[in-house]
């Protein structure tokens, strides 16, 4: 998330009420999770396993809950809880806005765009030429959906992330100030579900085909041309490169990269990235012939062990 014009360490320091390392001025221009942060970042560290992840990014500004030797180029903010005081960056700069419409006002739609009946769509939004939305589709604000694209009944775009700290008292929910962002020609199945980001964009390639009830996590980025079938889970910032095939109930886990030409057939489980032009089968996934090979030899195994008796 960029701030709409630039801050000083100072100015961001004063809205969450914490000290500071690095001069007052130091320029701040807006705030990431690690994995997209750019110069000019703040991003969040509050355990020590990951403040060396944290302070050699590429973020120049660091929200952290310890003073530590601060990185030349760089300047901390020093917080009791990172995560709180994140959040309340988030309400700062992306508050929530209340819709008063079943079409934002600020919303808009291009020529030759089709709106069912029952759909919502949201603040800010804007929705490319030649689209066709079914009913009942919710579209959150401050999404983009470019040219040709159609989206089936009930799908959702923009939820919140499914991001959450284990705290004494409860689950503390990490805010979403983030996006969707469709490119063109992406068919979106009904009641499918893709979570904007945290803080940055969840974003869908040109030419990509979703099947219904598939379900995209927060920050993650899909390729162009990619299939995605029915009942597939994919977790937060995953990144699918162009023209991945997926089939049905695979499930991926965060923070892998499935790489261009990658084929995952039905019920794999993802656990690590993958190589390119790769067809894989299983839980843990592995290459599928060799997984069949490993199957047919597991049902010798009975056979084997009577022989040996």
């Amino acid at each position: 998330m960029k701030f709409p014009q630039k801050h000083t360490l100072q100015q961001i320091a004063t809205i969450i009420s914490c000290d500071f390392v690095g001069a007052a001025d130091f320029p701040v221009y807006g705030m990431n999770e690690i994995h997209v942060v750019t110069e000019g970042d703040i991003v969040f560290v509050d355990h020590p396993k990951y403040y060396d992840k944290a302070l050699n990014s590429a973020a120049t500004i660091i929200l952290i809950n310890k003073e530590v030797d601060c990185p030349e180029g760089k300047a901390l903010l020093i917080s009791s809880n990172p995560f709180r005081d994140f959040n309340k960056l988030t309400e700062y700069f992306k508050p929530f806005e209340k819709s008063i419409a079943s079409i934002a006002e600020s919303a808009q739609i291009g020529e030759n765009t089709i709106v069912q009946p029952n759909v919502f769509i949201g603040n800010n939004v804007k929705i490319g030429d030649n689209c066709l939305i079914h009913s009942n589709v919710s579209i959150y604000d401050d999404a983009v959906i470019g040219n040709n694209v159609i989206i089936h009944a009930g799908a959702v775009l923009g939820a919140d992330a499914f991001y959450y700290k284990t705290r004494p008292e409860g689950f503390d929910k990490l805010k979403s100030g983030g996006r969707v962002v469709i490119d063109h020609d992406v068919e979106i199945g009904a009641l499918c579900t893709i979570d904007k980001g945290v803080s940055g964009d969840t974003f869908i390639g040109a030419g990509t085909k979703l099947d219904n009830q598939v379900q995209i996590g927060h920050d993650t980025i899909v390729g162009k041309k990619c299939l995605i079938a029915a009942q597939t889970g994919i977790a937060g910032c995953v990144i699918i490169e162009d023209e991945v095939t997926i089939w049905g109930q695979v499930g991926i886990r965060s923070d892998v990269r499935i790489r261009k030409g990658t084929v995952l057939l039905a019920q794999t489980g993802v656990s690590k990235s993958t190589d390119e032009n790769t067809t894989y089968w299983g839980t843990p996934h592995g290459e599928a012939r060799t997984k069949l090979k490993e199957f047919a030899a597991a049902k010798k195994l009975p056979g084997i062990i009577s022989k040996l008796k």
